[in-house]
């Protein structure tokens, strides 16, 4: 793999301690990074996808949350997704403007908030399917010495500017858990493996890490890798891990489907599938989560403690995130939303599942001061 990258391959430097990936990474990045892996054995941080952005019959006012009207407090973390940025878009594939995300960044990460973010990158072959392209040979086409591989470069360009554009108000700059190529397992995006080799998928993730960290000089990323919710065995997840040197954090995306009344799948594979990451983590010292999940429109009314609280039991994980309420999708003809809005069916049980003490919401990880 080295060859691929000629006599410079200091992208592939061992990183010891505890030092997150990016050995460079800025000081509230590995305070982040350090206090998260103790922060785990007192509970498991709440996430939301887009929560200040709107709701369910609502966007853009000013302090609004789905998440704070039932709960009283806004989410721990606070999920964003960039794609759309590769292109110069002025608003992401949700139609989130980039300038409005930024200062949503800011205010969560003020409050003591964590921040996350994904990438459905466009395909490097056209932006007519965006990042679910599943032809072959995508991601061989941005490598090294590829045909597409100077575009690729411009794209991390236009993602370093905006992470280094994430600054608090002392000015430093606000660390990020960067999600990149997400649920890599599955077979329904361009660097999925139907798409592409475990060798191909590795060289571009690490070479997305040298570029930012050594190139571009972006230090306030944490890497996570994510998979999608298909594995069985250790051997499945670990199939297209890059290297401990090139990740912070292991987690993966499982949605509920079924019906919880009916059926206990969710939690008996959730759970068993978590054991499986928490042994892999245990072995590498890595962080651990659940990158995506929820039950689309919660019409189970106990969803939050019956469902989702036993899903993770006993499992030491650094958060959970539940996906965006987008409210009626025109596209999908119907209500799309995976956190419980006032008056909700589910509301009075996630007030149940906000008050488990090993649940935490923003005012629960504000108390613990995770950048300093």
């Amino acid at each position: 793999m080295a060859a691929l990258f000629g006599a410079n391959n200091s992208f592939l430097r061992p990183v010891t301690g505890e030092l997150p990936a990016d050995k460079n990474a800025t000081t509230q990045t590995v305070l982040l990074y350090n206090n998260l892996k103790k922060l785990a054995g007192k509970g498991y941080m709440f996430g939301h996808q887009d929560d200040l952005a709107y709701g369910v019959n609502w966007r853009y006012e000013n302090g609004r949350s789905d998440v704070k009207e039932v709960a009283g407090d806004y989410p721990a973390v606070y999920g964003w997704e960039l794609g759309g940025l590769e292109a110069g878009a002025e608003r992401n594939i949700d139609g989130v403007p980039f300038k409005k995300m930024r200062q949503f960044i800011k205010e969560g990460y003020e409050r003591g908030g964590v921040i996350t973010i994904s990438w459905h990158a466009r395909s490097p072959y056209g932006a007519e399917k965006g990042a679910w392209d599943t032809t072959h040979g995508t991601v061989a086409s941005i490598l090294p010495g590829a045909a597409n591989h100077q575009l690729y470069r411009t794209w991390l360009d236009e993602l370093a500017k905006f992470f280094l554009s994430l600054k608090g108000s002392k000015g430093e700059a606000i660390p990020v858990l960067f999600r990149p190529y997400h649920e890599l397992t599955g077979n329904w995006f361009w660097w999925c493996r139907n798409a592409c080799s475990a060798e191909q998928f590795k060289v571009l993730w690490r070479f997305t890490l040298y570029y930012l960290s050594e190139e571009k000089k972006v230090h306030n990323l944490l890497y996570v890798y994510n998979t999608a919710g298909d594995f069985k065995t250790k051997e499945e997840f670990m199939e297209r891990y890059p290297g401990d040197d090139a990740v912070d954090m292991i987690s993966f995306d499982s949605y509920q489907y079924d019906d919880p009344a009916k059926s206990d799948w969710f939690v008996k594979n959730t759970n068993v599938q978590l054991g499986l990451m928490g042994e892999i983590a245990a072995e590498k010292n890595k962080l651990t989560a659940i990158g995506e999940t929820g039950y689309e429109q919660i019409p189970f009314a106990t969803w939050w403690t019956e469902t989702l609280s036993k899903a993770i039991g006993e499992h030491k994980i650094s958060y959970v995130l539940v996906w965006r309420n987008h409210g009626y999708n025109q596209w999908m003809k119907k209500m799309h939303y995976y956190a419980p809005y006032k008056d909700h069916g589910s509301a009075a049980d996630f007030v149940k599942f906000y008050q488990q003490e090993n649940t935490l919401f923003e005012k629960d990880v504000a108390r613990e001061k995770l950048y300093e």
